[in-house]
């Protein structure tokens, strides 16, 4: 008998348009995935990518492995989905270091501003979202208000504290791509219940940017740095969590997408109604402090966050209303997503 051979699919035709607004819908991925509260699922959900998103990654299996092994480059790249794969990609990494960084500049001058964006953007995303579902059986409702219990029950929760055993960090990785694979789910928060949102989000990522600058100045003085080199190992074994974590969770949600579509539709509406507490405008920071009461430091000097205390706030101040607006605003870029993704993809 002979071999078996591979069936390999062809992947979809892209317009050059098509590739473009790819990359720009990575790069608002990327964007919400860095940011406490908000989850990059809910861009991949409403956007209309979620299924190819869970198809491609769900082709890094043990047949895309023996193509990759056996030196069948093109073909893995055809098996996995690599053109959109790759799109997606280079959109988030473009936005690690132009976007996110632009938030990141806003949160710290207009936080509410910034959350009241993101809580229009997440209103919006339940209201489309629930308007083009049907078939609400009391069942399908259940899993709803089981998805918004996690939600608002994960918002509650209290942070752990910093914890750099690299079992623990590979399971971090795990669960914090969860923000990528389950809409209303924010892997970044997660990381802030965990206890190591500073340790793999800011420590880590800053210990390898400094060690790429140094390898092009031909400085390998870092390598002798104990705790540079410690941090690059957290940052690898988060790293390696996160791909199987990835992995894992697209073929868990295939799976159910496939056999209990309606259940996991609800389930993740409610995950994304749930959140609303996590991105809740009107909000102070709570940070670490020590025994004495002094606020504890990362190592680039700034403040380690720990929660967040809402508050109710008042219509009187005109910054209110502002923020009002602005969550409007949010609704509206919905609306727009919706409104291109029906005229791309009519009924």
């Amino acid at each position: 008998m002979g071999k078996s051979k591979t069936i390999v699919h062809p992947q979809p035709t892209r317009s050059l348009s098509d590739k473009f607004f790819l990359v720009l819908k990575g790069m608002a991925m990327g964007t919400a995935n860095k940011v406490p509260g908000v989850s990059g699922g809910v861009v991949a959900y409403v956007a209309g990518f979620y299924e190819e998103f869970l198809y491609s990654f769900q082709r890094l299996n043990g047949v895309s492995f023996q193509l990759l092994l056996g030196g069948r480059f093109r073909s893995f790249y055809e098996y996995v989905n690599g053109r959109f794969l790759f799109l997606l990609i280079l959109g988030e990494f473009i936005s690690y270091f132009t976007v996110s960084l632009g938030f990141d500049v806003l949160i710290s001058y207009y936080p509410i501003l910034v959350w009241a964006l993101f809580f229009g953007m997440i209103l919006g995303s339940i209201y489309y979202l629930s308007r083009n579902y049907e078939n609400w059986t009391s069942r399908r409702v259940m899993f709803l208000l089981g998805g918004a219990v996690v939600g608002i029950g994960t918002s509650l929760l209290d942070p752990a504290t910093t914890n750099t055993n690299l079992i623990f960090i590979f399971f971090c990785g795990m669960v914090s791509i969860s923000g990528m694979a389950i809409p209303g789910l924010s892997g970044s928060f997660l990381l802030i219940l965990l206890g190591n949102y500073v340790l793999l989000m800011v420590d880590s990522i800053n210990a390898f940017l400094n060690a790429i600058v140094k390898i092009f100045s031909w400085n390998f003085e870092w390598w002798y740095d104990d705790t540079q080199t410690d941090l690059l190992i957290i940052l690898a074994v988060f790293i390696l969590g996160s791909l199987v974590g990835l992995i894992t969770l697209s073929h868990l949600l295939g799976w159910t997408m496939k056999h209990y579509r309606g259940e996991t539709n609800a389930s993740i509406i409610g995950f994304i109604t749930g959140s609303l507490g996590v991105v809740w405008p009107w909000k102070k920071e709570v940070y670490k402090v020590t025994e004495n009461g002094t606020t504890m430091m990362d190592a680039a000097g700034d403040p380690i966050l720990e929660n967040y205390a809402r508050y109710f706030p008042s219509l009187q101040e005109p910054h209110t209303w502002i923020a009002i607006v602005v969550i409007g605003l949010g609704f509206g870029i919905i609306y727009l997503l919706d409104h291109y993704g029906n005229q791309a993809n009519p009924a």
